[in-house]
């Protein structure tokens, strides 16, 4: 039997803190009984993470959704995922991205290390590729009981706050946003079925 909806997600990640993001979002996109497929980019940075493959440009027009994380570089993502999206002009002529679901993650040192405009800043290339941008809605109890990251704009760890290792309730906010965007795909692509039939 076929997996019904395949979210990747996208990351770039130095530290350890936006991949650990990046498996508690997968752990959530699973719980839907959806599959995650963990992607980064090429980077010349020895320290950045290499345990996931590299990203193709393939994997856009396979996947259901698209969930991106980048630790914050000055309130913006990191230049190795901007650079990626700047080479995506076939995929967005050709739609491989529209009526797809899509969300932000980012990670920083510090409580005001710019962790909004990051989670910004990466929806807007999603948004030109026609995505359908989702957040975390503050109907998540954990989103008014954080004391380190979350945001309405995405999951998010704040280290400074809670040291390396994800808090409760990042780890819960995580989740969700990954069972949410899989959700979501799961609702679209059963909706396309019925109208297929």
């Amino acid at each position: 039997m076929a997996t019904p909806a395949t979210i990747v997600i996208l990351y770039y990640s130095r530290s350890g803190s936006t991949q650990q993001l990046a498996d508690a979002i997968a752990n959530g996109v699973r719980k839907t009984g959806a599959e995650p497929l963990l992607r980064t980019i090429d980077s010349d940075d020895d320290a950045a993470s290499s345990r996931d493959l590299v990203i193709a440009n393939t994997d856009l027009a396979d996947c259901d959704g698209l969930i991106m994380g980048s630790p914050t570089r000055f309130g913006h993502m990191a230049s190795g995922l901007q650079k990626f999206w700047e080479q995506t002009s076939r995929e967005w002529l050709r739609g491989v991205l529209v009526d797809k679901p899509a969300a932000a993650f980012t990670s920083s040192s510090s409580m005001h290390g710019g962790q909004e405009s990051t989670l910004l800043s990466m929806l807007v290339p999603l948004l030109h590729h026609g995505m359908l941008v989702l957040g975390i809605p503050y109907t998540e109890p954990e989103l008014q009981q954080t004391t380190a990251g979350g945001t309405p704009y995405g999951a998010s760890h704040v280290e400074h706050a809670a040291g390396s290792r994800l808090s409760k309730h990042e780890l819960s906010l995580a989740e969700e946003l990954g069972s949410r965007v899989a959700r979501t795909a799961l609702r679209l692509a059963a909706q396309k079925e019925t109208k297929s039939l």
